[in-house]
Order: structure tokens, then sequence, then C-alpha cells
């Protein structure tokens, strides 16, 4: 049984630490089921959860490298109007448009353009190492169950398991939560009762996930204009709605 050490619980004046003092102290504790046992994952497990990270890692470099454009742009006095989409189409169109004095400084613009297309050719490789490297990993079925959820596609059902892992061991959807940090704090006492904002605790990566399909599950589900020309076809009504609904 693996125990999480930062959960055992310890008196404050005990200054006196031995392995016979430990043991006996850990018997005790088991014995009134004081001890919370972590899970241990494979090392598939982990390999999965390196590859899901090191996705992580290349799409908060391409927002930096995002936010470095726009704060130089910024810097010359070329903000982009206010109210419209960044970097979509008509974005990008606006970029290569620009133009400036001094032959410096269309050196950096271009090599920060280069930069942000590198960011996202390796952010592409490594989603599609995620999407090729789930079939094959012990949760694969249950990421497929999360996928019929609103707001949760391949990659963030596959960053939330990695972070997670076997979902079996919380009894209840109040411990997943608590684990996640997504209860509210609270502070009562007697007839006072006082609830402040969530407590963040345990996994952050996965917290942040559910709170980015928790944004995406407010919008309804919509069928694009393929899907629905597929569906005014003859004798295919019911494959386009199942079809629809699995997305």
């Amino acid at each position: 049984m693996v125990v999480a050490p930062s959960l055992i619980p310890k008196r404050p004046g005990d200054r006196v630490k031995t392995n016979r003092r430990d043991a006996v102290s850990l018997a005790k504790l088991l014995r009134a089921g004081e001890l919370t046992a972590g899970w241990v994952p494979d090392r598939h497990h982990e390999a999965m959860r390196d590859l899901t990270r090191s996705r992580e890692t290349a799409m908060l470099d391409l927002r930096s490298k995002r936010q470095q454009i726009s704060a130089f742009l910024l810097r010359q006095g070329r903000p982009y109007p206010a109210g419209k989409k960044t970097w979509s189409k008509t974005h990008l169109s606006w970029l290569m448009s620009q133009r400036f004095d001094y032959p410096e400084q269309r050196l950096v613009f271009e090599e920060m353009l280069l930069a942000v297309r590198q960011a996202q050719e390796r952010l592409k490789r490594l989603e599609q190492a995620i999407r090729v490297a789930v079939p094959d990993w012990s949760l694969a079925e249950l990421v497929t169950a999360l996928m019929a959820m609103r707001g949760m596609d391949l990659i963030s059902a596959s960053t939330f398991l990695a972070e997670v892992g076997d979902l079996s061991r919380f009894r209840t959807p109040r411990e997943l939560m608590a684990y996640l940090g997504l209860v509210p704090s609270e502070d009562s006492t007697g007839d006072t009762i006082k609830r402040g904002a969530i407590t963040k605790a345990g996994n952050r990566r996965a917290r942040r996930m559910l709170v980015e399909c928790s944004w995406s599950y407010q919008y309804p589900p919509r069928v694009g204009r393929p899907r629905r020309r597929f569906a005014t076809s003859p004798g295919r009504r019911s494959v386009a709605s199942v079809s629809a609904i699995g997305r």
C-alpha cells in the first residue's frame, strides 16, 4: 500500500523520529483508517502523461509567441481592431500586410511569425502523436466514453485521464471534485457559514482542462454544413444523427 506522506497525520509536538516509532504510528493509523492510499500508475500511463504534458508545454509556448507579436505591434502603434477575433484567417492576412520603415523591424517581425508557425507545427505533431497512442492505452475505452460529453474531445479527455488516472478509485463524484480542488472553500463556525472560492487543490492540469471544457459546454451542439447535406440525402438520416450526437 502506497500512502501519500503529506496526508499522514502527525502531532505538532512530536519531535522524536525513529524507524520504530514510525512503524508503530503507521500501524495504528492504518488500523484506524486514517491513511490515504495513493494510486500508482504503470510505465505506459506515465509515458502518456509525459506526452500530454509535452503538448501542454507546446500550447503555452505558442500562446507566449503570439503575445510577443501582439506586444511588438502595440509598441509600433498598430493594434488589431478591437472586437475582432485574433489569429483567424483575416488576422493572419492583416499581419502579412504590415510594412515597417526599418529593415531591422521587418526582420524581427518575420522571425516572430516564423516562431509562431514552428510552434503550431510542433503542437500539431504532438496532438497527432496523442491520437495515435490512445488506442493502445489501457484507458482508451474511458477516453471514448468521456468524448460523449459535450465540450470534451480526444485531446482534453486524454489529458484529463493522464493526470487523474483510474477514476474507479473515487467512490463518489464529490471525492473527485475535492481531489481536483473544484469545491468551494469554507470557514464556518456555529451559525455562521462562510464559503469562498474553489480550493484549487490537487492537480492543476486536470483542473484547467475541466474548466476549459466547461467553457465549451455552454455552447449548444451544432451540426456543420457538410453534415447537414449528408443528413438530407435519402436513407441516411439516422446515420447522420448518430454521428452528430457522437461528435
